[in-house]
């Protein structure tokens, strides 16, 4: 049964866009407290199934270190570096955490891409979310948890970058057109230990709208 969770007091409105052009990703500090936080990820690490990432690369399929999980309403199937994920259930600390976003962003969710970094080792190369199966206009709202970890964004025509600190209990709101003309990575640091999970809330095109 899923316990009690400590809000934070109701969302600031002082969110700040990092982007200059091209899209605009609103950072928003304290949507958990740590005590949540690190209640959050105790309960997501115990109840979903999670599993090495696979990509594909140069016609090769790669096991990552990191972890994930895919979630999501059954037509909810995800295809992304080549490799198709069927959506798991929704649990009800999920379901709470979709709420609460979904209050920030005021966006309706109907998946979301769980990852999970055993340390400052694990990171994520340059990407955009832009996958045929993800509604273009919708945003997607990242959620994170545990360890502080260093976020950046690059711009795919002048290669302008812009980094910030993702700290535990924070989301980030990317709106279109961000993954059209932004990539973002997760930078790699041998100064971290501390487990991070982040979640990813996405609007999937099922075709029944």
């Amino acid at each position: 049964m899923m316990q009690s969770l400590l809000f934070d007091t109701p969302f600031s409105d002082d969110a700040f866009n990092l982007l200059p052009m091209n899209g605009s990703a609103h950072y928003y500090p304290k949507v958990y407290t740590e005590q949540s936080s690190a209640q959050l990820i105790d309960q997501l690490q115990s109840s979903l199934t999670w599993e090495p990432d696979r990509l594909m690369m140069f016609g090769k399929l790669l096991t990552t270190r990191r972890k994930v999980a895919w979630v999501g309403d059954p037509k909810c199937s995800y295809t992304y570096s080549g490799v198709k994920k069927k959506p798991q259930a929704w649990t009800p600390e999920l379901l709470s955490i979709k709420a609460r976003i979904e209050e920030l962003s005021g966006t309706r969710f109907n998946s979301c891409l769980l990852n999970l970094y055993h340390d400052g080792n694990d990171g994520m190369g340059w990407h955009s979310d832009d996958e045929k199966e993800l509604n273009p206009h919708s945003p997607i709202a990242s959620l994170s948890l545990g360890a502080r970890r260093k976020f950046a964004f690059r711009h795919k025509k002048d290669k302008k970058t812009i980094s910030l600190f993702l700290d535990n209990g924070s989301a980030l709101i990317m709106h279109a057109p961000t993954q059209e003309f932004w990539q973002h990575a997760l930078l790699k640091t041998k100064t971290i230990a501390e487990v991070r999970i982040n979640l990813t809330f996405r609007s999937m095109n099922t075709g029944d709208e």
